[in-house]
């Protein structure tokens, strides 16, 4: 029988708050209709004890909710950052830090797999103040540009909807001016 979102007695004596975000180590497989074939993997990989980085879902209930109100659920945006403060700690790294920035994905996910229809932003987290910590960090500026340019090119794509060739014509025209042929060695 597939688990659903549980509900978490509200403290304030209300009526009971759904819950919409699950730790890595709180899921497992029979909650993959809630949270999506990747985040139940990733839970299952995790009670396994294999070497997963920490990290969070949020439901696929809280999708439909949004979808269907044009909102986020009540409580939710609580939940998430309550689970990246969590997340914070465990990595030693603060969100927008400037000198010790934590940098996360962002992963799409449904029930069932569909290869190629869902999206992953890699490497939030990175602005230009960011940046210049995680070049720092790194001791490789060039990782870090091409770290930036790559998330810069996936929220364009992914968030805001910019055609990808806009991009890659940008790119290419970079990589001739500079007369290289990566586009890591920009």
């Amino acid at each position: 029988m597939a688990k659903t979102a549980t509900k978490a007695r509200s403290t304030t004596g209300r009526k009971p708050v759904q819950k919409f975000v699950y730790g890595f180590e709180e899921g497992g497989a029979e909650m993959r209709a809630l949270l999506g074939g990747k985040g139940a993997g990733v839970a299952e990989m995790t009670k396994a004890g294999m070497p997963v980085p920490p990290g969070f879902t949020i439901t696929t209930q809280a999708c439909l909710t949004y979808l269907g109100s044009g909102g986020f659920p009540g409580g939710m945006l609580e939940e998430v950052r309550h689970h990246l403060r969590s997340l914070e700690e465990r990595a030693g790294k603060r969100l927008g830090d400037e000198h010790n920035p934590l940098l996360v994905s962002v992963r799409s996910g449904a029930a069932f797999s569909m290869p190629g229809m869902m999206d992953t932003v890699l490497n939030l987290g990175l602005n230009r103040q960011t940046l210049e910590g995680l070049a720092e960090r790194t001791g490789d500026r060039r990782f870090a540009l091409d770290a930036y340019r790559r998330f810069i090119q996936m929220y364009g794509r992914i968030v805001l909807g910019i055609e990808p060739e806009l991009f890659d014509t940008e790119l290419e025209q970079a990589k001739q001016s500079a007369q290289v042929s990566s586009d890591a060695e920009l």
